[in-house]
């Protein structure tokens, strides 16, 4: 590894990434504190509509980084998407199977999706911001 790759200064995608998985984490928690009953899904909403801003927000700040590995972080991006991918699908599964009621549902299938998204872009780009970008 170059002293140039370790040293480069990169966006903070991986911490903004967290603060958005932490938004999820809190929205989804209130959630299933409240269940069975109806809850209120102010907080819930603005929670993962702020996320789900971090999260495009990230990914448009990660695309003009030049440059960088980008074979590395799509490779390990592509397993980790499918990885979080299924464990979202188990739990919205989960949610079906437990009867949550229609507008709560669509909260959670929401903060699923930024999560599903968000840990893998963690994933690949604290990959490949070690990684030689010429390779």
């Amino acid at each position: 590894m170059t002293v140039a790759v370790r040293d480069r200064k990169l966006p903070p995608v991986a911490e903004v990434a967290v603060v958005s998985i932490c938004m999820m984490l809190v929205g989804g928690v209130y959630l299933a504190a409240k269940l069975p009953h109806r809850p209120s899904l102010v907080l819930p909403v603005a929670l993962v509509v702020t996320g789900g801003i971090l999260t495009v927000g990230d990914m448009i700040v990660l695309s003009r980084v030049r440059p960088f590995a980008w074979a590395a972080f799509f490779q390990v991006l592509r397993w980790a998407l499918l990885a979080y991918g299924i464990i979202a699908g188990m739990l919205e599964f989960v949610f079906i199977r437990d009867h949550t009621p229609g507008s709560t549902m669509a909260v959670l299938t929401a903060t699923l999706i930024v999560f599903a998204v968000d840990v893998p872009t963690i994933l690949a780009f604290t990959v490949a911001r070690f990684a030689d970008p010429a390779t």
